[in-house]
This record gives C-alpha cells, structure tokens and sequence, in this order.
C-alpha cells in the first residue's frame, strides 16, 4: 500500500468494521481527513447518523460508511454489500478512481470488497442507444506486507468474476437473438479460447443417437435444438474424480401448447440460465487452474408451439430407455436433462450437478433470494451448501421423499412429467432421480427464483446474477482439495 500514490482526484471509501476503519491514507497524509472519517464512524456506530458521509480535507475526498447489519446475512455478505453500495455512491462524484482502503481487512476478506464492487457495477447496455459510462476503475488498497498473499486471491476472484459477466450477458439477451445454436456458438467461442475441449450434437445427430428429451421439446421451433459438452482435464487432476455439470439451456420457454401467461413471459429468456452458468463456471474453474477435471453437458432448445410442436398426452422414449407421457408441455426442462444426465454418465461422471431454472414451485417455496438443493449424496448437498455459504448464495435442502414418487406414475407409459401442483420442485427432483447413471453422486440446484431478479438485490442490478457459479467454482476447489 506505501507504493499508492493518493490523488486528490480520487475518491476513498472507507468502510466502518464494528468502529474501526477498513484502513488509512498511505503515507501519512492528511491527518486532518483521518480524524474526521474516525468520527464520522463513531457517529454512525452510535446510530446517530445512519447513512453513508462524505468527508473532504486538504483536497481529498473519502465516503465513510459503516458495514450495518443486514437480516440474513453473514458479515462476508454485509461487507460484499457495503462495497457495492458505498461504489455506487462514490461513482456519482468527479473522479478518476474509486480506492477502497482496505489495510486493516484479511487479503481473503478484501477480496470481498471486489466482489461487492464488481457485480453491482455490471449493466447489461448492449441494446442501449446511449450506454451509461463506464464505471470508475477500482483500486483495493492493502497493506504492503499483505500485498503478496493478497495478489493472487484478487486476480482469482477477478478472472470468476469475469466469467459472471459472461453468464449475465447471455441471460439479458433477448430469446430471437440468442437462439440454441447462436448460444452454442457464443459457448464454443468461450471454451475454445480457455483452452477446453467442445464437441455438439445437432438435430440431426440428436435423433440418430436416440435423445429424445431435446428432440422433444424443441421440435416445435425452426431453431433446432443442440447438446454441447465442453472439457477441463489438467495433468494434475485428482484421480478418479469426474465433476460433470448439467445444464438446462431453453433459451426461451412459452410453455409451448401448455403455453404461459403473457404477463412476465419475458423473463422467460432466462430459462437458460443453468446451462450458461454450468459454462461460465467451467471456464472459471479452469482459469484457476484447479486440479479436478470437471465438465459441462449443455441441454440447448427453443420450447415453442408450432405444427410439430410435442403435444400433452404425447410419448417418447428417452435415452435410457424410459417412456414419458408428456403431462404437461410446460415442463419441458426436465426432459431435456435426461439427455444431459445421460450424457454425463457416458462422460465417466463420479459427481453430476445438474442446475436449472426448473420450477416455479421453488419460488413459492423459498423466495427469490434462496436455491433449493436436492440429492441422493448427502455429502455433496452439504459440500453445495458449504460452497453456497462461503460464495454469498443461499441454498436450501428439499427432500427427495419416496412417498411422492407415485404422482409420477402413468398407465400407458413408464412416468409422466409432472406429478401435479402439489410438492413441484420435489416430484421433478425424483423425475431427474430416475435418469441420474448408477453409482454416481448427484445433487440438483433449482435456480428458478435466484438467476434472474427484476429488482435491484443485495449487490445485484434488475437483470441476470449468475447466481450458482461462485458455488461451483467454491466446490470443484473443495472436491480437489
């Protein structure tokens, strides 16, 4: 931190830790400006002044704001939060830099602040006529003798947190733009630049194999439907380990003759969020080099009505040989991950983490600020859980209670796709059980009510979060280790 050279065209922000501030203008200078941001935190801490203060002295300008509490949320969470916030308001005067003096905080704690900075910063502007600005650079100030440990944990945290911008990107973008294809190449593009392997299925390929769960949904739309698998396998991976993530890519979802309501179907756009993030945390485990070779099945289609449209009451046979009755057109993610789970298995897969956008039933259940979580390893659900914690996204356990099990029975075909309105999110968990490979720990992330918010929360802006690539990457560390 003594080689910082303060400008008095930067803006500080200085954070409040129970009174103490994160840190202090290097190299001595104005005394004046650290007395006064020291009372403003005493200020703030008695609940006398209950915002964020400007302070200025000698030409220097510093927001002070305290990290408050925050219900529900752990102090890795308030710090993420009060990074963003007090950016937020310091973008908003003249600078040429925002420094967050960060001296007296742990280098794993600064990267926080990073965090905090970075995905409240993001706009999604692609489609503006007049983008905003580009936000000020940020300079997380530590310690001199801390600048070594805390180097390399900021440039991992920024090289994931690029992939979340990635993730976001393609979740904004409208469904006509993005189609399974157009997706599929923006992944290969993605992939093939980090070095990993891509190989994809298209219509074609799928029906000669025998994926019936894509070919399925996505035979109603002119954009046909894609399986990709991308792969990570450095020298030193750890033996006899294969991470596969599963993700579920319907690049937009009408519901298809089950067909939504007109009202939000917009944000139907989103509904391949999971196989975007399982891509996005891939590239982010491989730019951190992590010793675990991991991989990612991407199920991509387009569930719209049309002539050839999947009707309810349909059959077909999925890859492992089950009959579905289609129920319900509008349940249409869980067919295309029996491709994917398939897929894994076929892969070599040891652990498979399928994430989707799967049930509207989780959102009722647990909001839009908690994941469900549920599998057949406890052991993994807890390491989920674990990596949630440590990432700041919330995940919830739901069981996978075999007394459910028969809603899903049909007397023509083997199952249906949908067990009712009662126990949504568990009856398509034990959907997805009767299609994971024997022998294999799996879990599955309902990300139906946090990869996407219409309303500014916590640290995030109206639009994508690419909520669940912080965990994964959390866990393949975790699994390597």
């Amino acid at each position: 931190m003594d080689e910082l050279d303060p400008s008095t065209t930067d803006v500080f922000v200085v954070l409040g830790l129970e009174g103490t501030p994160s840190g202090e203008l290097p190299g001595g200078n104005s005394a004046i400006l650290r007395r006064k941001v020291k009372a403003s935190l005493e200020t703030q801490a008695s609940g006398e002044l209950k915002c964020a203060e400007w302070v200025e002295a000698e030409g220097f300008r510093a927001l002070v704001q305290t990290v408050g509490d925050k219900p529900g949320l752990d102090f890795s969470e308030r710090l993420r939060c009060a990074a963003g916030e007090a950016v937020k308001a310091a973008a908003q005067r003249k600078a040429e830099r925002i420094v967050i003096l960060a001296d007296q905080i742990p280098p794993a704690k600064a990267a926080l602040l990073l965090e905090g900075w970075w995905l409240s910063s993001y706009r999604f502007e692609g489609w503006k006529s007049k983008p905003a600005p580009a936000p000020l650079p940020l300079v997380v100030a530590v310690a001199a003798d801390k600048a070594d440990e805390a180097g390399p944990l900021l440039e991992t945290a920024a090289s994931t947190l690029e992939c979340t911008d990635w993730v976001r990107d393609a979740v904004n973008e409208p469904g006509s733009t993005l189609t399974p294809q157009a997706l599929a190449d923006k992944m290969e593009i993605l992939a093939l630049a980090n070095d990993l392997s891509w190989n994809a299925r298209g219509k074609h390929a799928l029906e000669r194999d025998g994926y019936g769960g894509l070919i399925t949904v996505g035979k109603g739309s002119d954009n046909e439907p894609v399986l990709g698998v991308a792969r990570y396998k450095p020298e030193n991976a750890k033996p006899d380990l294969h991470l596969v993530l599963v993700g579920k890519g319907v690049t937009f979802d009408t519901g298809g003759i089950s067909i939504k309501p007109a009202d939000h179907m917009w944000e139907m756009k989103d509904d391949m969020a999971g196989a975007a993030t399982a891509i996005g945390a891939l590239v982010a485990i491989a730019k951190a080099k992590l010793p675990i070779e991991v991989s990612a099945v991407v199920c991509l289609a387009e569930n719209r009505p049309g002539n050839g449209s999947v009707l309810p009451g349909d059959i077909f046979r999925a890859k492992n040989g089950t009959t579905i009755m289609v129920d319900n057109t509008d349940a249409e993610g869980r067919l295309i991950l029996t491709d994917g789970l398939w897929e894994a298995g076929e892969l070599g897969a040891t652990h498979i983490v399928d994430l989707a956008t799967l049930t509207g039933a989780v959102v009722r259940a647990l909001g839009s600020s908690i994941a469900g979580v549920l599998g057949d390893d406890e052991s993994l659900v807890e390491l989920i859980r674990l990596s949630g914690t440590v990432a700041g996204e919330k995940f919830w356990q739901l069981p996978l209670d075999a007394e459910y099990r028969s809603k899903l029975d049909d007397t023509v075909a083997d199952l249906k796709n949908s067990g009712g309105p009662e126990a949504g999110t568990i009856t398509a968990g034990l959907f997805l059980k009767e299609f994971v490979p024997a022998k294999t720990s799996w879990a599955h992330l309902d990300i139906a009510g946090t990869a996407f918010t219409t309303k500014s929360w916590k640290y995030y802006p109206e639009g994508a979060t690419a909520f669940g690539l912080r965990t994964l990457v959390e866990l393949a560390r975790r699994l390597a280790a």
